[in-house]
């Protein structure tokens, strides 16, 4: 038996594809292994930098607003409540509309108009953000201090329950601005991956529910999203990965005010924009260590949305027995 087995592993250990196929899987793990130590030491890098803010302020920094360097008081509550604020405004308005760019796409747009879209919407995702946050500011920021704030005031405003969110002076600059850049942003991501993820659906699904007299619109809500539901997710989720750490184009528009309020049309803050506002002017190390716990705040929040998103697609994986 040994001899037979002897004689079998040695030609296929001395062929030549299977050392190739060695060395590759070799490389692999090791790009695996990198990914996973950069990952590493970029948190520990944070922890440590950080280590002072948290421990002069303990679990406090979480839930403090005040941001006083002059003080030395510091507190992460007001960013993280403009992250998310401004995170979810973006996914909110770019969400439907990127699923109907891509729906429009590949179901009822002209096929010469196909690919001339489809560049542009890939076209709009390589502008830099910084390009985004001058258009902006310059742009769009007094559009909507002259025209969509005074009407969302006089209008959404005067509403019970939800007049607060747009109440106050119209600014221009605010969260609502900096939600909508983002939206415009994170667009042609959505609309690019949904796109390529309804392509992936089987011609043969779509024409047997038109011929069972299903309409465009049953197809795709009852076929074509259910079909790709899992992908849309992980689409989804890292375009809001993106929001969530988007520095420049917010930095211009949100106005950089450390404080919360309920109303989305004032001035705010997120956590990349506080860095890269006030990192060059941190005199202390107090102060430059709470900017670094920002950063680790931010890296743990997109980290847990991350891990949200894999154990929704598990779930979603499981109840369709993939």
């Amino acid at each position: 038996m040994s001899v037979v087995t002897e004689f079998e592993a040695g030609p296929r250990a001395a062929n030549p594809a299977a050392r190739s196929d060695r060395v590759f899987g070799t490389l692999t793990f090791a790009a695996a292994v990198v990914v996973l130590l950069t990952l590493l030491g970029v948190f520990v890098s944070l922890a440590m930098g950080a280590w002072p803010a948290f421990q002069h302020f303990g679990a406090s920094f979480l839930v403090t607003a005040k941001w006083n360097p002059v003080t030395d008081r510091f507190g992460a509550l007001a960013p993280l409540y403009g992250t998310v604020v401004t995170s979810v405004i973006a996914m909110l308005i770019a969400v439907p509309v990127g699923l109907g760019i891509a729906i429009f796409l590949t179901e009822t747009c002209p096929r010469i108009l196909r690919r001339p879209l489809g560049i542009a919407i890939e076209l709009l995702a390589g502008i830099p953000s910084i390009i985004y946050g001058i258009w902006g500011l310059f742009v769009f920021a007094p559009f909507m201090q002259s025209v969509v704030q005074p009407a969302l005031i006089d209008t959404l405003g005067q509403v019970p329950l939800i007049g607060t969110l747009f109440s106050g002076a119209p600014y221009g600059i605010g969260m609502l601005t900096a939600g909508l850049i983002l939206a415009i942003m994170v667009l042609p991501f959505i609309a690019s991956l949904a796109r390529d993820i309804f392509l992936t659906v089987p011609d043969m699904l779509r024409e047997s529910a038109y011929g069972l007299g299903m309409t465009r619109w049953e197809v795709n809500r009852h076929i074509v999203i259910p079909h790709v539901r899992t992908a849309l997710v992980g689409g989804i989720m890292l375009s809001l990965g993106r929001a969530l750490g988007e520095t420049m184009a917010v930095t211009f528009v949100i106005g950089n005010a450390h404080r919360i309020s309920a109303s989305i049309l004032q001035p705010g803050t997120t956590i990349s924009a506080a860095i890269a506002n006030e990192f060059t002017e941190a005199t202390t190390p107090l102060y430059t260590a709470s900017l670094i716990a920002l950063g680790l705040v931010l890296f743990i929040l997109t980290f847990i949305v991350l891990a949200v998103a894999q154990y929704m697609l598990r779930r979603m994986k499981a109840k369709t027995g993939a």
